[in-house]
């Protein structure tokens, strides 16, 4: 299936690694042009080598904090003076720290909410300027599984997911006329690093092997594993480009049918 993505900008946050990674190798596999932001300079120039070295795909780093208004504005007027433009935004971020309610005082909060809330307010201001002048576009949220039901011991994040849900939803009807399309995404369990890395305590702790804690959580999952990040890639590939043209306000769901919720 041709995505038409030859030639496109894609601008994929947070994508030194992980999700982001995998949805910007996905970009450049398919042909687009592709700028990655991350916070660490080192790391972020080496998944940007190793795109561009696997694929012939030209990838951009751009060193920006999802959380930092001014390092949002820098990585999409970056992009547009490179490529002239950005077809399709990828918004991602790092999630909040894990705890209960008491454990967080407004500080706390106020961390979360310009990492997971302003940082998709703030990248769909900048990008929907640049593509409301072209009639064209699409914004992609990266959320959670934890907007269909809550996960247990994250409070920041099932809550400050849900709003971005309702700013997408919100938007998909305010930039329908621009023909720009604002969708949401949510993974479930998938082997991503920080998986893994929690995975390889509960092996250390338990005396048991990562693949046995990896099975203990897929157990949990009707297709009865966690996701390669290149499963997820490639969904948020198809949801952000012209191929999924018709489709806006969306929640696509990727858990491999762990929520229970339609």
């Amino acid at each position: 299936m041709d995505l038409f993505l030859t030639d496109r900008v894609a601008v994929v946050m947070a994508a030194s690694k992980g999700l982001g990674a995998a949805t910007a190798r996905v970009f450049a596999q398919e042909g687009a042009r592709v700028v990655i932001s991350a916070r660490h300079q080192d790391a972020l120039r080496d998944t940007a080598d190793s795109i561009a070295r696997d694929t012939g795909a030209t990838v951009l780093p751009v060193v920006a904090d999802s959380s930092r208004a001014e390092d949002i504005a820098h990585l999409i007027q970056t992009a547009c003076a490179r490529f002239g433009t950005v077809d399709a935004l990828v918004v991602n971020a790092g999630g909040p720290p894990s705890g209960r309610f008491t454990d967080f005082d407004d500080a706390a909060w106020q961390a979360a909410i310009d990492l997971t809330l302003m940082s998709a307010v703030r990248a769909a201001r900048e990008a929907y300027a640049v593509m409301r002048e072209r009639k064209s576009g699409s914004i992609t949220f990266i959320t959670s599984v934890g907007v269909k039901h809550t996960l247990d011991n994250l409070l920041l994040s099932n809550s400050l997911r849900l709003a971005v849900v309702g700013l997408a939803k919100t938007l998909s009807r305010e930039f329908g006329p621009d023909n720009v399309r604002v969708n949401v995404i949510c993974p479930g369990y998938t082997a991503t690093d920080r998986i893994l890395s929690l995975a390889q305590a509960n092996a250390a702790r338990n005396g048991t092997t990562v693949e046995d804690e990896l099975a203990k959580v897929g157990a949990n999952v009707p297709l009865g594993r966690v996701a390669d990040p290149l499963e997820f890639g490639r969904a948020c590939v198809f949801l952000a480009s012209p191929a999924a043209s018709y489709i806006t306000g969306a929640a696509l769901m990727v858990d491999g049918g762990m929520s229970r919720i339609v």
